[in-house]
């Protein structure tokens, strides 16, 4: 059998090979390989009816539902390219992604409708698939739901430019599907980071990226879940890189049942590990603090749990200890970056328990640099350095940002390498451990946040004339936001609160400060440079005293 060069070729081929195992379960409704595929090819086929054509990107605003993954695969079998989008994102953050790859169609919920249609007379979007947490499910579920008050729903616009998912499910008809070509090359997702200058960075990764990712994802887990017989429950959002790994792994390497919940709310995981004996999950360290200080922990029954993986931030070694006196297994910690595709180090549970603030090995197939962060010089053997990494189908550039492709990415001896802004060290076994991160980079609760995006947010407030956003450090989440501002001379009575509400008006929910300080001026260099370095010193002196 030959290796699946694309994504929708290894979906099809898991579908061959397991066509009545469950593939998703979703608040009780449990569909098949088979019927998932069934709906794929008849999503694509309105869709390519539309004018969908490859490698037009289209965005989804959706939360973690089975329309996003149908959705998701529908585009693969179009050779289109989907672009995850956070659902709490604001119009603020849709005009700008919308224009920046050019999306002319946009799949989004009811219930967020009305940021996409503030922005229709500004961006390219024609049409608009608008879809509810329950459109999937049987009719008694949703009748019982909205009856009481369970599914939140918005009130969706009769005209032209909206369709419903449901709509071009049933009048999609599969024999209009163009052939399929596929390219190890073409761009299977499209997902955004945070931005140095401000704006947030597409970052294009190929299928081949792609796949490779996700079947290093699947062998780290497969000593003590062998694939086909786990169970993986979703807790990552899939606009996010982890939730991206972690969500397609089951439905196109081992062909095992994924659970799936619009929201992680800690009882319902609870119960779904419990009913399900889910056997895999992965999730950020906030996440596995917020487990153990749970009230309710206890009354459920997590033992099916094989392999529990962690990265998006540091993991404290007290929650790592706690987690394996309480459950008897270790947390399998990552480290990696959207840029990367996920993970460039993972803890493979072959290699058994992962040594004492190891963020894994480096995966077969990847290659690092440590170099000086100022002459990118290799640093001696033992010690940290700055990361460089690269892959095979490694991501080249960013979508339409020259200059942060510039400062981002070099060419060494012909490959295209990543710097990271990381400090690490890497041992001879090549078990990777964090030393300092990015000054540049937030990390709160497993996000990356550009402290330039929130300052160039406040910076546009009428009454701010700088601003200078820093991580605090804080055990629960990582980092806490907290912004400096000084306001023009001639302004008075602006508040700390007016700023929070600002930003919660242009931001997600997790980019907005927790803090804001008001001071008469700023530290700079002296090319007039604000030092975030100076301030995060400041408050870190705080913590101490």
């Amino acid at each position: 059998m030959a290796t699946p060069e694309t994504t929708f070729q290894a979906f099809e081929e898991i579908v061959k090979r397991y066509p009545n195992q469950k593939a998703m379960i979703f608040l009780g409704k449990a569909f098949t390989f088979s019927q998932v595929f069934e709906l794929v090819l008849r999503l694509a086929a309105s869709l390519y009816e539309l004018g969908v054509k490859k490698e037009e990107k289209v965005i989804l605003y959706l939360y973690n539902l089975p329309q996003t993954i149908i959705s998701w695969l529908a585009l693969q079998r179009l050779e289109a390219t989907p672009v995850m989008v956070a659902p709490v994102y604001t119009a603020y953050d849709i005009r700008y992604m919308a224009n920046d790859v050019g999306a002319e169609l946009i799949f989004c919920m009811d219930t967020n409708l009305s940021y996409v249609m503030e922005i229709l007379s500004g961006a390219p979007i024609r049409k608009v698939i608008v879809t509810n947490m329950v459109d999937l499910l049987p009719w008694w579920k949703r009748w019982m739901g909205r009856g009481f008050g369970r599914v939140p729903s918005g009130r969706v616009p009769s005209s032209k430019e909206f369709i419903s998912f449901n709509t071009l499910l049933e009048e999609g008809r599969p024999s209009l599907l163009p052939p399929f070509q596929g390219s190890s090359e073409h761009t299977a997702v499209m997902l955004y980071t945070g931005g140095t200058t401000g704006f947030p960075k597409g970052v294009p990764i190929s299928d081949g990226l792609f796949l490779y990712r996700i079947n290093e994802w699947a062998k780290a887990a497969e000593a003590v879940v062998p694939f086909g017989k786990g169970i993986s429950l979703l807790s990552a959002p899939l606009y996010h890189v982890i939730g991206q790994m972690d969500g397609m792994t089951p439905l196109l390497i081992t062909g095992e049942p994924l659970i799936v919940m619009p929201r992680v709310v800690l009882d319902a995981m609870f119960d779904h590990i419990q009913r399900y004996r889910v056997t895999r999950m992965f999730a950020v360290p906030a996440m596995y603090r917020m487990i153990l200080e749970h009230d309710r922990v206890d009354y459920y029954d997590l033992s099916s749990l094989r392999y529990c993986g962690t990265g998006g931030d540091v993991l404290p070694t007290e929650v790592a200890n706690r987690w394996f006196k309480k459950f008897g297994i270790p947390l399998y910690q990552g480290y990696g970056a959207t840029e990367l595709c996920g993970a460039i180090s993972l803890s493979y549970a072959g290699d058994g328990i992962p040594p004492e603030g190891a963020a894994g090995r480096i995966s077969p197939g990847s290659k690092f640099r440590l170099v000086d962060p100022d002459t990118l010089e290799p640093v001696p053997p033992g010690e940290p350095g700055e990361l460089l990494a690269t892959s095979p189908f490694a991501v080249r550039s960013y979508w339409n940002k020259p200059e942060e492709t510039e400062k981002c990415f070099l060419e060494i001896d012909g490959e295209i390498w990543y710097r990271t802004k990381d400090i690490v060290e890497i041992d001879q076994h090549h078990w990777l451990y964090f030393r300092d991160r990015s000054v540049d980079l937030i990390k709160h609760k497993g996000y990356r946040v550009a402290a330039a995006e929130v300052e160039r947010v406040l910076q546009e407030h009428p009454a701010v004339i700088a601003a200078s956003v820093v991580g605090v450090p804080d055990e629960k989440v990582g980092e806490r936001i907290k912004a400096f501002v000084v306001l023009k001379e001639d302004i008075k009575g602006v508040s700390g609160f007016e700023l929070i509400k600002w930003c919660k008006e242009r931001l997600a929910p997790y980019k907005v400060p927790q803090y804001i300080e008001f001071r008469d001026m700023l530290p700079k260099s002296k090319v007039g440079k604000y030092l975030r370095r100076e301030l995060r010193e400041e408050e870190r002196r705080k913590l101490i005293s």
